[in-house]
């Protein structure tokens, strides 16, 4: 029955994080409050860790035609020098601008590991919550015109430093990525792409410095199934999370996503 429940919880988690990552509302501090109300304790970050490569998966699996095209014109763009289009260049350099955009938030994670652990509190969560719901707010009408032929190093290192400022819990990363490249003036579409690009190399290099934190996590607790569980419904609601909030997106409702972040926030605040 205690193995039966273990599942159960992993599973529903799994679910819950991974459609709360594509959607700007914080997937990390809603795993805080989801632990507080439910009595749960996960020791350190090796489940956000696995479930959040769930998410990963998703976006693979979405954003396929974009990775296969960057890599084909990549790769182009710098061994067929005589056959050389603009494509290919736009999309060599949105490869250095993700690599550029990545920066950050890899020194800040490697460099403030513990202290973001220390910060995953439910009270840190409310105050970031609405902060997040803030910054969205005052994003939810603007309409820009740069694609991803017009991006700089620049507007990279900017959404990288959104990207890294997430990293505290609560504050969500798709809504800070996409917050920082819609002020830059990108183009929802773009900064969509961008922000979720941005996520696999991050999300990719977690994985492989915590695999075997995470291996040992699931061996100590005989929980190798609930972890699998988890995973799948991670994958699963990451993928249809995120193919809703793209429609989202389109339609410009981010504002609804920030009064969500000003109700919660505020919740956990005045009562957890």
């Amino acid at each position: 029955m205690e193995q039966l429940w273990l599942i159960i919880k992993y599973l529903f988690l799994g679910i819950f994080q991974g459609f709360t990552e594509p959607i700007p509302i914080s997937s990390s501090g809603h795993l805080v409050i989801a632990q507080e109300l439910l009595g749960i304790r996960l020791e350190g970050l090796t489940f956000e860790v696995l479930v959040n490569f769930g998410s990963l998966v998703a976006v693979l699996i979405i954003y396929r035609e974009d990775l296969i095209r960057l890599i084909q014109n990549g790769f182009g763009y710098l061994f067929n020098r005589s056959q050389r289009d603009q494509q290919q260049k736009d999309d060599f350099d949105f490869i250095i601008y993700l690599i550029i955009g990545t920066i950050p938030a890899g020194v800040l994670g490697v460099l403030l590991g513990d202290a973001i652990e220390v910060l995953s509190t439910v009270q840190t969560v409310g105050i970031t919550l609405i902060i997040t719901g803030i910054a969205l707010w005052l994003i939810r009408n603007l309409r820009g015109r740069k694609g991803d032929g017009q991006l700089t190093w620049k507007d990279a290192l900017i959404v990288g430093i959104g990207q890294a400022v997430a990293l505290i819990p609560g504050i969500s990363r798709s809504g800070a990525t996409i917050v920082a490249a819609m002020f830059l003036g990108m183009k929802q579409e773009t900064a969509l792409r961008f922000s979720f690009l941005l996520f696999i190399p991050v999300s990719l290099g977690t994985m492989l410095l915590s695999i075997e934190d995470v291996i040992k996590h699931a061996s100590a607790e005989n929980a190798w199934f609930a972890y699998i569980m988890a995973f799948a419904g991670s994958v699963v609601a990451s993928y249809f999370s995120l193919k809703w909030f793209m429609g989202i997106m389109a339609r410009g409702n981010l504002k609804y996503f920030a009064f969500y972040c000003f109700i919660v926030g505020g919740l956990v605040v005045l009562f957890l």
